[in-house]
């Protein structure tokens, strides 16, 4: 099994349904040992009026909180007690940051990061699918604990063209170059292609699955947890909530939404699953094991590259046939991808049981 620390921003009520839907993956797969789930936190999405990292106006759906609500959920339904925690809802003041003035509360998904580490006898893989801002402030309280314990950390952010600052970057652009400017190993999955992060292209993440009616066979507390999110619910019971049966009258409407998502690549990777289209024309994500002859591998690489981190998180890569602490994801067929994945996710969701 994988150890794994997840960090998210996941929110309550969602301020991106995908990472509700995302973090179901690591409770389920049975080859991911979930240590620890941290949740990344801006302030400016906890406000009224929500603002993105450079000041825009972007959500009319008003404040959220840390993602407790969901993971006390999925801890219940999972029958499990992943440990999890906040960190600080302000950006670094610089690249060597500890984050040591941040309240004692926000501090606490920092700490979760080097306690997780520092009991495990062996090496984790840190997945980071928001800001890198919890990641860089422990790595700069005790690096050399990284360098002993940690395996990879896997960045689900950036853009193919430096010029264009993707989303998780400019949450906290000083945590980017942190991370970038270290010498562990790390695995970039860019959210964003060269123009924008809905963008189809060969070093981007990015499949837009067409509507959500995987949910109608999902299993029912499953289901009903999806329930909770799509509706921006403020039910108190939320424990209660996932255990009623779903409402199928709230969820026909929610079954015809599309859905954008970048963190599947990543999932594959650290789990060592295979996105294959078998002989009869089926696409599945399988374990290495269920692997047949005749099955055709939708071919997907982490390629090394050298990397040079710009002062705003930005990145130029490029590749190498030299010993490097970067790899890059590579898709050589973005839309053979998106439609593999469109009759496979599904299918991969459905399997997943508690």
């Amino acid at each position: 099994m994988i150890n794994v620390i997840d960090v998210t921003d996941l929110y309550h009520p969602h301020q991106d349904p995908g990472d509700n839907v995302d973090i179901i993956a690591p409770y389920a797969m049975e080859e991911i040992n979930l240590k620890a789930i941290i949740l990344d936190v801006t302030d400016n999405f906890r406000q009224p009026s929500a603002t993105d990292a450079a000041g825009f106006y972007c959500d009319e759906n008003g404040p959220r909180e840390p993602g407790i609500i969901p993971v006390n959920q999925l801890n219940a339904i999972f029958d499990t007690n992943i440990p999890f925690a906040a960190a600080p809802y302000n950006t670094m003041k610089s690249i060597d940051d500890k984050m040591l003035w941040a309240p004692k509360y926000q501090q606490q998904g920092i700490e979760l990061i080097l306690k997780t580490l520092r009991d495990l006898n062996e090496k984790a893989d840190i997945l980071i699918f928001s800001s890198l801002r919890p990641v860089a402030a422990a790595y700069n309280r005790q690096p050399e604990l990284f360098y002993e314990k940690v395996n990879k950390i896997h960045i689900s952010a950036g853009s193919a063209d430096p010029s264009f600052i993707e989303w998780n970057i400019n949450l906290d652009p000083l945590a980017a170059v942190r991370l970038f400017k270290s010498k562990l190993p790390i695995n970039i999955y860019p959210c964003a292609g060269y123009t924008s992060p809905f963008e189809l292209s060969c070093y981007n993440s990015f499949w837009k699955l067409e509507n959500m009616n995987y949910i109608k066979n999902m299993q029912p507390k499953l289901k009903s947890y999806l329930q909770y999110v799509f509706t921006r619910s403020n039910r108190m019971d939320f424990l209660r909530a996932v255990e009623e049966k779903a409402d199928e009258s709230v969820l026909e409407p929610i079954y015809e939404y599309p859905h954008a998502v970048w963190e599947t690549a990543v999932w594959l990777e650290v789990s060592g699953r295979k996105l294959v289209k078998r002989k009869s024309g089926e696409y599945l994500i399988i374990k290495p094991d269920e692997l047949k002859q005749d099955d055709d591998i939708i071919k997907t690489e982490m390629r090394p590259c050298m990397l040079s981190v710009k002062d705003n998180g930005g990145f130029n890569f490029e590749l190498t046939s030299k010993e490097s602490n970067f790899k890059i994801f590579y898709r050589n067929d973005p839309e053979l991808y998106q439609t593999a994945l469109n009759d496979a996710f599904g299918k991969w969701y459905n399997s997943f049981t508690y």
